[in-house]
């Protein structure tokens, strides 16, 4: 059966579907087969370390997950892949060296992980954003991940400041100057929908589920490897 290169074929249409991709040039539309991509371009050491990279900077997210809902605002997606948009070459640079030598086969646990990225940010102090919330001022990483984040309003002298806590307490010191303890008792994994399926293992050969289970309502959340944290507006 011969493949499609191009044909008008007389009315609008856009999209792929099995295989032919449809497109409008001049009010008319055309077919031609849709690309494929061969194996080796999935399977040459580049690629691997690519895919070594991001499954890593998904433990990451994973594990920073509440944290990164409450400081991150998102206009479209979710959080997670605002965060994700917002650090991806500072992400990639400081896992580079870790995915390289995991593809070599050296085990990586989230504590390599999170250590790398810790130290990147160490030397490169504007690359990483920990917050980006809408109507405050940006938060970036600049070692470890902080147990305490500080929002400081854009405008008047609104500051919430959040808290961190893994292990399913979450405290809010509001602008007026009261405490909200929200706590988490909940279980399960936690499924954001958005991307964020990846398995957050301890280990990126193995597969696993150490997370804790998700909550509901700002404020809640936190379990055993997800950077608990109350916010409220």
């Amino acid at each position: 059966m011969a493949q499609i290169k191009q044909v008008g074929i007389g009315r609008k249409s856009t999209g792929t579907i099995d295989g032919i991709t449809y497109y409008v040039r001049n009010g008319k539309t055309f077919a031609r087969s849709a690309p494929t991509m061969p194996a080796s371009a999935y399977n040459n050491p580049d690629a691997k370390v690519r895919q070594a990279i991001f499954k890593m900077v998904q433990m990451h997210m994973k594990y920073h997950l509440r944290t990164i809902r409450q400081t991150i605002t998102a206009t479209t997606g979710s959080p997670n892949n605002r965060y994700y948009s917002l650090n991806k070459k500072g992400l990639n640079a400081a896992l580079q060296t870790l995915a390289e030598q995991y593809v070599d086969g050296e085990d990586v646990t989230i504590t390599d992980v999170e250590q790398a990225i810790s130290d990147y940010a160490a030397e490169h102090p504007t690359s990483i954003r920990i917050a980006s919330k809408s109507g405050y001022q940006e938060v970036y990483l600049t070692g470890p991940w902080p147990s305490t984040i500080t929002l400081n309003a854009l405008s008047g002298d609104s500051t919430v400041i959040i808290i961190v806590n893994e292990h399913g307490v979450q405290t809010t010191i509001n602008a007026d100057g009261t405490t909200t303890v929200s706590t988490y008792s909940g279980s399960g994994n936690d499924n954001d929908n958005d991307n964020d399926n990846e398995n957050a293992n301890e280990n990126t050969g193995g597969s696993g589920t150490s997370t804790g289970g998700s909550g509901s309502g700002d404020g809640n959340g936190g379990g055993d490897n997800g950077g608990g944290a109350g916010f409220q507006d």
